[in-house]
């Protein structure tokens, strides 16, 4: 039987917010959630302030949550009185069952065709007899990436556009931020030989290799967490499933690294974002090619002027 918890919240000061997660960590013997905001970027610098946060902290049931909320309550009354502007609001309670996670996400990934070629597969599945499109198989584990989101999709109809045209299966081909390694795998299914799938998440390169294993692409898969400015470039197509901020950011070493008439696939873009990407590569000797649409989601393909 799933245990359950409850959740206790309360809004505070942003000054306050360390102190208060302190008390509750130490209260609820569990960690704090604080403010979860939405951001299209990865560094903090751009992350912008508040005025007051959230913080959220778990007890596990059955415990005296009264008494809990009565102390909770009368340790925030005491902090507002060296702030005249603060008044406290009463903490807020929910009840969560937990669920099992390693399982329960399964029952929404289910076999996916894309485009005219691939099949994405759950690694505890088994293709259908006669079955004649290349059939990626996947466990994506901690990482990104089934071919279920825009993002991905949007990426694996594009690689297959660009690899049903190329001509030259040796030179490499860069899946920068890899994930669960969905996209180097189904370059090397549709003919690339040798592809680089780096990621700055260490667990992300884990599964990564495992997929790469499982569909039996390993010797053609390089998985590794090596920064971009560390990569040696000369790559007949660069895949880039990132944040928006980021592609901006790196836009002159992902040029620098493409080979002449080379591809660039930029995707993880909100339509919001689009000129923003647009404008951001636009100093870049790079033609952008096509934007595809996928909900609120836009992946631009580039190449590279001779």
């Amino acid at each position: 039987m799933a245990s359950a918890w409850y959740q206790v919240s309360c809004d505070v000061p942003a000054v306050l917010a360390e102190t208060v997660a302190d008390y509750l960590t130490e209260q609820s013997g569990c960690g704090v959630c604080t403010d979860n905001r939405n951001v299209d970027t990865f560094s903090t610098d751009d992350i912008p302030t508040t005025n007051t946060v959230t913080i959220s902290s778990y007890f596990s049931i059955p415990c005296p949550i009264e008494e809990h909320l009565a102390a909770l309550t009368a340790f925030l009354n005491r902090l507002s009185t060296d702030l005249p502007d603060y008044h406290p609001v009463p903490p807020t309670v929910t009840m969560i069952a937990e669920e099992d996670w390693a399982s329960s996400w399964k029952e929404h990934f289910k076999p996916l065709p894309v485009g005219e070629r691939l099949l994405i597969l759950p690694s505890w599945e088994t293709p259908a007899v006669g079955e004649t499109r290349q059939v990626i198989t996947l466990d994506p584990g901690m990482a990104f990436g089934t071919g279920g989101h825009e993002t991905t999709r949007l990426c694996l109809e594009s690689l297959e556009q660009i690899m049903a045209s190329a001509s030259d299966a040796e030179a490499p081909v860069l899946d920068l931020g890899t994930g669960s390694g969905i996209l180097a795998i189904a370059a090397a299914k549709l003919g690339a030989r040798r592809i680089e799938a780096v990621d700055i998440d260490p667990q992300a390169v884990l599964v990564a290799q495992e997929n790469c294993r499982l569909n039996r692409v390993a010797d053609a898969v390089s998985c590794s967490v090596t920064p971009l400015e560390q990569l040696p470039g000369g790559y007949r197509l660069i895949l880039a499933n990132i944040l928006a901020e980021e592609l901006v950011r790196m836009a002159p070493e992902l040029t620098k690294r493409l080979l002449p008439d080379g591809w660039l696939v930029l995707s993880g873009i909100l339509a919001e974002r689009e000129q923003f990407v647009i404008d951001g590569f636009v100093s870049q000797p790079l033609d952008l090619q096509q934007s595809l649409a996928a909900g609120e989601w836009r992946c631009l393909c580039y190449r590279k002027r001779p």
